[in-house]
C-alpha cells in the first residue's frame, strides 16, 4: 500500500446542501477555534456564509449545483483536501446529485475522512489526529490502472 502525509494543518472542504447551511454555520462558528488552525475551503453560497460568520478568508469554488461538488472531488483526487465535511439534506431530492455521489465516491477512493452530519463533524474535529500529521494509506491502484481494456 502507498500512503500519503497529512500535515497537522488540513486542508479541509466544508459542503452543505440549502436545507442544511444553517446547521453547517452554526456548527462552524462554535468550532471557529479549530477550524482556524486549518485551511478551508467550500463550495460557493456555503462558503459565502462561512466566511462572513467566521470572518476569515475561505479558499471558495463554484456553487454545488453548478460545478462545486466536482471542483472538490477533484482536489481530493489530486490530494489538495485532507478532509471533507459535508452537510447533506437526507431528506430532499438534489439536482445534481450524481456529482454528490461522486463527491462521496472519491472521498472513499482516496480514503479521506467525511464527515456527513453534526455528530460525525464533532467526533472528527475533535479528534487529536485532527491537530497532528497522520499517515493515511491509500489503496494500491496499479493492478487498475494496468489492466488491459
Amino acid at each position: 500500500m502507498n500512503s500519503k502525509t497529512l500535515l497537522a494543518r488540513k486542508r479541509v472542504a466544508l459542503v452543505a446542501h440549502d436545507n442544511m447551511k444553517a446547521q453547517l454555520v452554526e456548527w462552524a462558528k462554535y468550532n471557529k477555534a479549530t477550524l482556524l488552525k486549518h485551511q478551508l475551503f467550500a463550495t460557493g453560497t456555503t462558503g459565502t456564509l462561512l466566511e462572513d460568520a467566521l470572518d476569515v478568508h475561505i479558499t471558495k469554488l463554484m456553487s454545488g449545483p453548478l460545478g462545486g461538488d466536482q471542483q472538490i472531488g477533484a482536489l481530493i483526487a489530486e490530494g489538495k483536501i485532507d478532509v471533507l465535511v459535508f452537510f447533506w439534506d437526507p431528506m430532499s431530492a438534489q439536482p445534481h446529485d450524481p456529482d454528490i455521489k461522486a463527491l462521496l465516491r472519491l472521498g472513499a477512493v482516496w480514503n479521506i475522512p467525511i464527515a456527513c452530519n453534526r455528530s460525525s463533524a464533532d467526533f472528527l474535529l475533535t479528534s487529536p489526529i485532527m491537530n497532528q500529521e497522520y499517515e493515511a494509506t491509500l489503496p494500491d491502484y496499479a493492478s487498475y490502472l494496468n489492466r488491459k481494456v
